[in-house]
């Protein structure tokens, strides 16, 4: 299974990570953040480095910022020309359509804060010593890029939203109701698998009477 977090920052992305997916066994989950590519990565496709991150099977991954930062930040910032992005929209679904029917099920969820929610967030970074780390002076740039940002995740959404890999966008103003809707979302995404507890390899009854005839 593969979850896919994509949101403009202080939105929560950290905290679901903690709440939600820190309460599944660490051995059985794999997280990346795509964070600004190399000189390695830039010399391929920008699809490139997000395969190499996919989950192998039977695993949960994860991907705080995504492949969709390529046709967010890339738009907004203008690091692609338009056909670029353009093409990078197609090149997406046709990702997610081969990684769907290879039996991986895509969990993608843009949580969605108010610009006054997330100014209220700065300030509580700025005002305790405690979250002086959570904060990056480039937040505040960005922020002023908000018309531009929400524009560029509509048309993502629009454009990259398949019956394969459906977007959901969660109100994120109260965390508590973010971390619930996420972890419906995937509860739901587990279930869909059809799995059960793989069943015993021993004759139970037997080991239960040998269990009783010792000391």
């Amino acid at each position: 299974m593969l979850l896919v977090l994509q949101a403009m920052d202080t939105a929560g992305k950290g905290g679901i990570l903690r709440h939600v997916v820190g309460s599944v066994d660490p051995q059985g989950v794999h997280i990346h953040s795509f964070k600004a590519p190399t000189e390695e990565e830039l010399a391929h496709d920008f699809l490139w480095r997000v395969e190499r991150e996919l989950p192998e099977s039977g695993r949960i991954g994860v991907f705080d910022r995504s492949h969709y930062e390529d046709v967010l930040i890339g738009r907004v910032r203008q690091l692609a020309d338009a056909a670029e992005i353009e093409r990078r929209y197609g090149a997406i679904v046709d990702f997610e359509q081969r990684i769907a029917a290879s039996g991986t099920v895509i969990v993608k969820c843009m949580l969605h804060i108010s610009p006054d929610e997330q100014r209220e967030r700065l300030a509580e970074r700025l005002e305790r010593p405690d979250k002086y780390w959570k904060f990056n002076p480039g937040d505040i740039a960005e922020r002023a890029l908000w018309p531009e940002y929400q524009q560029a995740y509509q048309l993502a959404i629009e454009r990259t939203s398949t019956d394969a890999a459906p977007w959901y966008v969660i109100p994120a103003n109260h965390k508590w109701y973010a971390r619930l809707a996420v972890a419906e979302l995937l509860t739901d995404a587990l279930r869909s698998l059809g799995q059960s507890w793989p069943p015993a390899d021993f004759d139970v009854e037997e080991q239960q009477r040998l269990l009783a005839a010792t000391v």
